[in-house]
């Protein structure tokens, strides 16, 4: 068989499949079609018998509901009374006295404005300080800092 007689017996078959395919999706459909028929018909009989009669209700449900059980738990005090409230030693504007620790960065010990008042850290404040001499700020902890 030549490959233009082979093309020739594709192609006569193709529109053959393509009626079986459109027949089946047909049938496929029409069954769809019944069966969304039947479950409304079923859905507004049952909604009507509803209406007509009240629900039913379980023995269960007419009890009395079961009592509540009451047990006394000890008091518990805040824990916010316990523990002393500290506030920040130095105010924003301050002038105060930096010096660098001794690990890490030297930082150029002297005279410090605070600018901000920064969350404590452990046990110690912290604050954001401005040197005059420098163009940027450095935060420092309340215990590398004394009044000036």
């Amino acid at each position: 068989m030549s490959r233009h007689s082979a093309k020739t017996a594709r192609r006569s078959s193709k529109p053959a499949r393509r009626t079986v395919k459109k027949a089946a999706k047909t049938a496929r459909t029409a069954t769809k079609k019944a069966t969304k028929t039947a479950r409304r018909s079923v859905a507004k009989k049952g909604k009507t018998a509803a209406r007509a009669t009240p629900p039913l209700r379980s023995p269960s449900a007419l009890a009395k509901p079961a009592k509540m059980i009451h047990t006394s738990s000890p008091s518990v005090a805040p824990m916010a009374a316990d523990f002393p409230i500290h506030a920040h030693k130095y105010q924003v504007g301050e002038t105060v006295y930096y010096t660098s620790p001794s690990f890490g960065r030297a930082a150029a010990a002297g005279s410090y404005t605070v600018v901000k008042l920064l969350p404590s850290e452990g046990d110690d404040f912290q604050y954001r300080i401005k040197s005059s001499g420098e163009a940027f700020e450095r935060v420092a902890k309340e215990s590398q800092l004394d009044r000036a």
